[in-house]
């Protein structure tokens, strides 16, 4: 995995998403204020490694473009590189004058936005950020925060069942996803001071190829297997890789005994954790990204350029990416109902017959 880390700036207020807009209508603006019909194109990465992507990210940005009565078309790569650049060409010739996009690794999503920067459309880098790639803003959450709050979270769960000198297994992201290395970077930063003092052992550390829950199931039982079934923590750097993790801890008799980490909060993730199969989740709300990357795509549509008070370096391309860092929260048993509170997933979603019991113990009614 690579291990250029991003650096922060923050000059302002973010953390709400708000933006404030100045007149400065350079690049890709010219075309968006030329008199062209505003028309924004949004690439979604997959609908298999989350459930995000197309149960709150797409239905988070239509609302906010239809709200705003602009054009758009969303559509999903399913995690075709090839495909993702057919799109791309599509929206680009369909005359969208905004493209926003979450790439599936830096070398796809570059090309994408140079051609689009050579057409004269503007780009946004959508939750992930395109290394030495030219899109004028990135919204996305603090990553490495997020990783911190996976590995603290995990700290918790050994600690508070007593266990000692745990032996711990990294299911990290995909190498080709730089918001993995620094969920990676997140966590180390956690775990590692344990690993070094040897109060903890890393038992396994392997990356799943484009977030891949089957091949992740594989990769752990292999994991499982190699340490004679010592294992006493699982780093799962999202709520997919984790229940691949939980299912092959299931067949062994060892689910609700080993914690295990996630993120995006997702019903399933959520619902392990009321189970015990799962320690802890991350939720990112993806509506406050959504509305931030939406805000930004609206005015570029419209022309205008906005301030976000913050930026990103770009660790391949040197350059300062102007941004939208939001903070993530790490979200256990005890506050699983916030999720629900603030309408990132519905009761019916997570309440299923099957976890009703489990709902009802922790207050969700």
């Amino acid at each position: 995995m690579r291990k250029g880390l991003l650096t922060f700036a923050t000059v302002g207020l973010l953390a709400t998403g708000s933006l404030a807009a100045c007149g400065d209508n350079s690049g890709g603006d010219d075309q968006a204020g030329s008199g062209q019909t505003p028309k924004i194109g949004v690439i979604l990465p997959d609908s298999k490694s989350s459930a995000r992507w197309e149960g709150a990210d797409r239905k988070f940005l239509e609302e906010a473009f239809k709200a705003a009565n602009v054009e758009y078309d969303i559509q999903n790569a399913q995690g075709d590189k090839t495909q993702f650049q057919t799109i791309a060409d599509q929206m680009i010739t369909s005359g969208v004058t905004v493209l926003m996009i979450v790439n599936l690794d830096s070398g796809t999503g570059k090309a994408v936005l140079d051609k689009a920067k050579s057409q004269g459309v503007a780009t946004i880098d959508y939750d992930r950020l395109t290394l030495g790639g030219s899109a004028e803003y990135y919204v996305s959450f603090d990553n490495v925060a997020v990783g911190k709050l996976q590995g603290e979270g995990l700290v918790k769960c050994l600690t508070d069942k007593g266990v000692k000198n745990p032996s711990i297994a990294y299911l990290n992201g995909s190498p080709t996803d730089n918001n993995a290395t620094l969920f990676k970077s997140g966590y180390d930063s956690v775990l590692k001071p344990k690993f070094d003092s040897k109060e903890y052992t890393k038992a396994a550390d392997d990356s799943v190829p484009d977030w891949d829950n089957a091949q992740a199931a594989t990769i752990f039982e292999q994991q499982l297997t190699k340490t004679g079934g010592k294992i006493d923590g699982v780093l799962a750097a999202n709520d997919g890789l984790g229940n691949a993790a939980i299912s092959i801890l299931k067949k062994n008799g060892l689910n609700g005994r080993v914690p295990v980490t996630g993120q995006d909060a997702t019903p399933e993730g959520l619902q392990n954790i009321l189970a015990g199969d799962q320690c802890m989740t991350v939720y990112k709300a993806v509506k406050q990204e959504a509305k931030a990357a939406s805000d930004l795509a609206i005015g570029l549509a419209k022309g205008e350029r906005k301030e976000t008070g913050q930026t990103v370096k770009d660790p391949e391309g040197g350059r300062d990416v102007p941004s939208v860092l939001l903070n993530p929260k790490a979200i256990s048993k005890e506050n699983v109902k916030d999720v629900i509170d603030d309408g990132y997933v519905t009761k019916d979603e997570v309440c299923t017959e099957a976890y009703a019991k489990f709902c009802t113990e922790a207050g969700i009614s």
